[in-house]
């Protein structure tokens, strides 16, 4: 019989920390679950440590290719699963204990929830909280806040044709999909507490970005989903428009009060907005 839960982890050079990440795997209080590990052309022992969880228990699946990327690799593993949810988890994060357990039991009760997130706690060269805000889509156009490390329906994932392969650097692709499920109206709920621990370090591939690729990635976006954007800035202008409409008429108040108050008492207008008769 086919899991519930396919989780998803793409490995790259990962030795260090994908022990504690599949400790917190097979941990996890519920427990129908499979974990493709998907080796991205490691040069290091990360092959022979996942050969030994593999052994370990038949429900984590291992597969090795060349290095490609994050976007390719993820979506290399999600097309070899079987789950009806998916769960990418990056090999240097763990996931809390109850995280999997709260999510299925929301998805099974709610049929019109497609994703299902929610906080996250630092580790590494960072500690603290993770306090992540609810879905809007007009604040996910502008960036990403989400991280990836979140439950949803495999249908959706086929349904937006998986993860944009084809962005010019790696390390937004969690951002464009998340873009992308906002389109189709997709239900994101946020569970309201630490589902994962994000491990943060100098050498993460997200801090070996720099200005020019941001912009490069964020032009990619943005000319993707143009639509979207001039609708969102359009919307935008016209809201902070009527913002400022509405400043105006109070600050014409104020003064009609100002000036009603220096004719009536020093006999002269400031404003010329009240007139004396």
């Amino acid at each position: 019989m086919n899991p519930i839960l396919s989780i998803i982890i793409p490995c790259y050079n990962s030795e260090s920390t994908i022990e504690s990440t599949l400790e917190s795997v097979i941990s996890q209080d519920f427990q129908d679950w499979e974990a493709i590990i998907i080796n991205d052309g490691s040069t290091d022992t990360t092959e022979d440590i996942a050969l030994r969880w593999i052994e370990k228990d038949s429900r984590f699946k291992y597969f090795a290719k060349p290095n490609e990327g994050l976007g390719k690799t993820r979506n290399y593993g999600i097309a070899k699963s079987n789950g009806i949810y998916i769960l990418p988890l990056d090999s240097d994060n763990q996931l809390i204990k109850d995280f999997t357990l709260d999510a299925i039991a929301v998805f099974e009760k709610n049929q019109d929830v497609g994703v299902i997130y929610g906080d996250a706690e630092y580790f590494g060269e960072r500690t603290g909280l993770w306090e992540v805000a609810e879905y809007d889509f007009n604040k996910i156009l502008v960036d990403n806040y989400i991280d990836a490390c979140a439950i949803y329906r495999k249908k959706l994932w086929a349904e937006v044709g998986g993860y944009d392969e084809n962005m010019p650097h790696q390390g937004n692709e969690d951002w464009e999909f998340w873009v992308a499920l906002g389109i189709l109206n997709v239900r994101f709920q946020h569970l309201k507490k630490i589902v994962f621990k994000y491990y943060v370090s100098k050498d993460s591939m997200i801090r070996s970005f720099n200005d020019e690729m941001h912009e490069l990635n964020n032009d990619y976006i943005f000319k993707k989903y143009s639509k979207q954007y001039q609708k969102h800035y359009r919307e935008l202008y016209l809201k902070n428009q009527n913002i400022e409409e509405e400043h105006l008429k109070i600050l014409k108040s104020e003064k009609f009060v100002i000036d009603l108050f220096c004719t009536t008492f020093f006999g002269f207008s400031v404003f010329g907005l009240y007139k004396i008769k």
